[in-house]
């Protein structure tokens, strides 16, 4: 049976495509749930609030049941299509791990773009009590995600 392969550059931008219309529908999804209440502070769900692992893994966030769910069930997803082809190397291991972490960055930007209680001009840190360090504009988190979701692009393609 003949099949299509795209390029390694039509690769990789299939891939950001796909993170990121996979992250829009996921953030239209988390409104739907949280509503203007970010990190499911009004959710029927358990939380730890401080621990000393939380700042150092989570960002000084509290841990959810909500969000512990939540980031497994990504992390399965975006392994799946490795599951279903029947193969593994570290470049798609790779490819994978920078794909789930892109898609958080675009995600968590778009619950705030899309939700009408927020929106892009209210994307600020005063606003955002959750994202608890910020520079140039942005959580920390986007920024060293961005940089290891690249890295392990850079590897991977």
């Amino acid at each position: 049976m003949p099949t299509f392969e795209l390029t390694r550059a039509g690769q990789f931008l299939a891939t950001l495509a796909a993170v990121v219309v996979t992250a829009y529908f996921f953030a239209r999804v988390e409104v739907e749930i949280e509503g203007d209440a970010g990190w499911a502070a009004n959710l029927p769900t358990w939380r730890v609030e401080d621990h000393p692992l939380l700042d150092i893994f989570w960002g000084g966030r509290a841990m959810t049941g909500y969000h512990a769910w939540m980031f497994s069930f990504i992390g399965v997803i975006f392994h799946f299509p490795l599951a279903f082809m029947g193969q593994w190397s570290p470049q798609l291991e790779a490819r994978a791990l920078g794909a789930v972490m892109l898609f958080w960055i675009v995600e968590d930007w778009l619950w705030f773009v899309v939700n009408p209680a927020f929106g892009w001009r209210r994307f600020k840190r005063a606003l955002i009590p959750w994202h608890k360090r910020w520079f140039a504009g942005a959580p920390v988190d986007y920024w060293m995600f961005g940089v290891l979701s690249a890295l392990l692009f850079w590897y991977a393609y």
